[in-house]
């Protein structure tokens, strides 16, 4: 089948093929597993018991990028934010497991070695992680002509935490009734950069690309395509701390690749379903410039991007309150309810729902 123009597979990404990947997987990798792995795959980070811990003490790793983000980064001569997307990612992901971050490595490979960009990207990374209180304790950087076209590079991170085994959040006491809390994102923070870039014709000449990165957008003086595409992917540790300390989360997703559904759905139990009003926030406006300039569907804008929710926190009834007094810009933006059908996640805007696919 032919991909949708104005879709992820037009772009050249199928989540939908990599996910089946990952399940074929999946009994591949669990056959590596010891007594000291806890939860198997498919949460945001991956469990481990630290030895001579008596049990208490768990580590919770997480590896990730900052996928093509990069080559407009490349185009904008702006590299210091991708750094810092890249910690910031790998944080949030263990962080919705209920750890906080104790040390981070880094990957970085190009076909020739950029020493200026190479020292803005070092430099996000550094002040990430010291304001994560995270160590950055080693890396790789890796010339590799030939994989990678001339002026472009990858970089991939890796964090590990640590979570008493019984603050571990997974979603499993989630129940009907609690409250769903949306905190905003920062633009489209690290995903979908594949479709961002097709549908706003950034992947030609790359003189026009520059140009159309520049130009004022409409309404605007002074704000950019790069102003906006370029936003360093938000942390959530800030504002998520507090609400372990006072046991409050419990259930958390970082909405990345998948979008909403798509994340959210890992940690809602069976019998369960995450309902999303819609009408609760607004997107950011790079959202609508992307869809309108890409004529994308609703369905592929929430199966793609963030839309404007970065992490979703799922709490008690009871705690909503202190969840908001806490949690700066945090807002309910759904609510916990028993499923008809094999959905965990729907989408309700003026009584009308739909399941994203």
């Amino acid at each position: 089948m032919e991909p949708v123009a104005g879709s992820y597979r037009a772009a050249g990404v199928d989540i939908d093929a990599a996910e089946a990947a990952k399940d074929e997987i999946a009994t591949r990798v669990a056959a590596t597993h010891n007594v000291s792995v806890l939860r198997g795959v498919g949460l945001f980070g991956g469990f481990f018991r630290a030895p001579k811990s008596d049990g208490e003490v768990v580590l919770v790793a997480s590896a990730d990028s900052v996928g093509t983000k990069v080559l407009v980064a490349s185009l904008a001569g702006h590299h210091y934010p991708i750094g810092i997307d890249l910690v910031h990612h790998c944080v949030n992901d263990i962080l919705a497991c209920g750890a906080r971050p104790l040390f981070f490595l880094d990957y970085y490979a190009t076909p020739k070695l950029d020493p200026a960009a190479l020292r803005e990207i070092i430099r996000g990374l550094t002040d990430a992680c010291k304001d994560a209180g995270c160590a950055l304790i080693g890396g790789e950087t890796a010339q590799l002509p030939g994989i990678y076209q001339p002026g472009t590079y990858d970089l991939a991170g890796f964090v590990v935490g640590a979570v008493k085994e019984s603050r571990i959040i997974d979603g499993s006491s989630i129940q009907d009734g609690d409250v769903v809390i949306g905190f905003p994102s920062s633009g489209l923070h690290t995903n979908g950069y594949s479709l961002a870039r097709l549908a706003l014709g950034l992947d030609g000449d790359p003189n026009d690309a520059q140009s159309k990165l520049t130009e004022p957008l409409d309404g605007s003086l002074s704000l950019t395509l790069k102003d906006l595409l370029l936003l360093p992917h938000r942390s959530y540790l800030p504002q998520i701390s507090p609400l372990l300390d006072l046991g409050i989360p419990q259930g958390m997703a970082h909405i990345t690749g998948g979008g909403i559904a798509g994340n959210v759905s890992r940690i809602i139990p069976d019998g369960l379903l995450a309902e999303f009003d819609l009408n609760s926030w607004v997107p950011d406006p790079i959202f609508s410039i992307i869809q309108e300039r890409g004529s994308i569907s609703d369905d592929e804008m929430f199966k793609v991007f963030n839309m404007g929710i970065g992490f979703v926190v799922v709490v008690r009834p009871a705690d909503v309150d202190r969840t908001l007094n806490e949690a700066d810009e945090a807002r309910v933006v759904g609510r916990i309810v028993s499923a008809t059908d094999e959905a965990n996640v729907r989408f309700v805007r003026n009584g009308d729902g739909w399941i994203a696919s």
